[in-house]
């Protein structure tokens, strides 16, 4: 063990450049997500993030073949394999015959702590061996020699710095990261405990050269326990499910946690943003985005988290979450909006929460002039009318679900507000807390086997709701900004048509 001070890091956003080199290797290979639809017997891909419509040429068709899936062996499968990955309508599947990427000993792990011995301990007896290297940085504990004593019991040789004032866990792993000589890092929170064979699945990511950063699925440590324990078995803020995704802005995994995250130094530069307290790491995930860096969400790798289970702790902690969301909407326009709606699917939503026959019948008049109008544009899909219909639809469903929770979550004062003056609203209200946390409920329950029943996870769900929008809401007016509070338009619509030909 070898213990130094730590050196100051950048105390401004590191700068970085993004990929040099974003050619698939031979061998890689990549299969349909399973929620991209496929239509005209292959000649369209509904799906991705953000969602498109993508049409396929005659040979791309022929290369993507009837299993779906795709495997580099020239520029042509390259090329369509490449277009497909990052537009998040395929996902990366184990080669046939290993590819070169990284190993262990070009992985150094380094973990912050601040008094948490206890799970240091735990976390370096599980990890795994022929690392590249393990830098503990101490930030700020209590006892000065607690860490050093620590680390000095694990079998292998680990470096610990220390900040004798703490400074916060983004100069804590950039600390790390700065005596870090291996090309890749791990960054290890104290209190998670990455399980048998974590790394594997994250190494194999980075046989992509254009991936710059990977991340586990956080799980629970600890099974069954109390109720707010159960709940985040399944819903933790940290969990982010159980499919593989493209780490994409305003989609289904629009950020990792620092918790556990694995990045290409070089793509890193000085790391995390010293100024930011919280949402440093999503801040990371948008500049590595901005800069032309994939970012891949791998659940095959687990870390288990000790989540908290007091539930004082717990909803503070969801307050403190949601307190990022001010200083990320300044630094990323439109990055962070609490609700993505497309103009006549906002105007659909707004009509419906009136609660008269008159809103409902102008509500449904738009949706179908946005369905005929979509029909139009989809000429070359075979059956353009049914195509429409069914992603107005899906459009819609998500339009309502986003509207419901952004009632009980990000708007809930507001809502409150609205309550207190109008039976409407009270109705609206209620119907959206109970819909939205039972739907939530019934597509978060195979997470956990010890999760809750559908009454706990609805009654923790508001909670956390509340915890969340609570912290929103103070960001927003301790940065004096309405930012984090305005809905966005989105990115692409769903009618818009991408050709995808295997020349790119």
């Amino acid at each position: 063990m070898t213990a130094q001070t730590a050196r100051p890091g950048s105390a401004g956003p590191p700068g970085a450049t993004g990929p040099a080199d974003t050619r698939l290797p031979d061998g890689f290979r990549v299969v349909l997500d399973r929620r991209t639809r496929v239509l005209d017997d292959g000649a369209a891909l509904l799906g991705g993030a953000p969602p498109r419509l993508v049409h396929l040429t005659a040979k791309a068709r022929a290369l993507l073949g009837t299993d779906a899936t795709i495997t580099v062996a020239d520029a042509a499968s390259r090329a369509l394999a490449r277009r497909l990955l990052d537009a998040g309508l395929a996902q990366p599947v184990p080669p046939a015959a290993p590819l070169e990427r990284p190993v262990p000993a070009d992985v150094t792990v380094v973990v912050p702590v601040k008094d948490r011995t206890a799970g240091l301990v735990r976390l370096l007896a599980a990890l795994p061996a022929g690392l590249g290297g393990i830098v503990v940085v101490d930030d700020g504990s209590a006892d000065p020699a607690a860490v050093p004593t620590a680390a000095a019991a694990h079998p292998v040789p680990v470096t610990v710095l220390r900040n004798d004032i703490a400074r916060g866990p983004a100069a804590a792993r950039n600390a790390g990261l700065a005596v870090a000589t291996t090309r890749l890092v791990a960054f290890l929170d104290s209190d998670v405990v990455p399980r048998a064979g974590w790394l594997d699945p994250l190494l194999d990511r980075f046989a992509d050269p254009a991936v710059g950063l990977a991340a586990p699925r956080i799980v629970a440590l600890a099974a069954g326990g109390s109720w707010v324990s159960r709940y985040e078995a399944v819903r933790s803020s940290l969990d982010l499910g159980l499919d593989p995704a493209p780490v994409v802005p305003r989609s289904r995994v629009a950020y990792v946690p620092s918790a556990a995250l694995l990045v290409r130094r070089d793509a890193v530069g000085a790391g995390f943003d010293e100024r930011l307290q919280v949402a440093e790491d999503v801040d990371l995930v948008l500049r590595l985005y901005t800069e032309g860096w994939r970012l891949r969400y791998e659940p095959a790798s687990h870390v288990a988290h000790d989540h908290r289970v007091d539930v004082g702790r717990w909803a503070a902690r969801k307050a403190f979450y949601g307190t990022g969301a001010a200083p990320l909407a300044l630094r990323h326009p439109g990055s962070v909006p609490p609700m993505v709606l497309s103009p006549w699917s906002a105007a659909v939503c707004a009509l419906l929460l009136v609660q008269r026959r008159g809103a409902v019948v102008l509500a449904a008049g738009i949706t179908a002039v946005a369905t005929e109008r979509l029909s139009r544009k989809l000429g070359r899909v075979r059956r353009p009318r049914a195509t429409a219909v069914r992603l107005i639809g899906l459009g819609l469903a998500g339009a309502l679900a986003q509207t419901a929770a952004a009632l009980t979550r990000h708007f809930w004062p507001l809502a409150v507000a609205a309550c207190l003056v109008s039976a409407r609203a009270r109705r609206a209200v209620a119907l959206a807390a109970v819909a939205e946390g039972v739907v939530d409920w019934w597509t978060h329950r195979g997470h956990d086997p010890h999760g809750p029943g559908p009454l706990g996870h609805v009654l923790a769900h508001r909670i956390d709701d509340l915890g969340y929008g609570a912290g929103l809401w103070w960001g927003a007016w301790r940065h004096r900004t309405t930012a984090p509070l305005r809905p966005a338009g989105p990115a692409h619509q769903a009618g818009h048509s991408v050709r995808a030909s295997p020349n790119g």
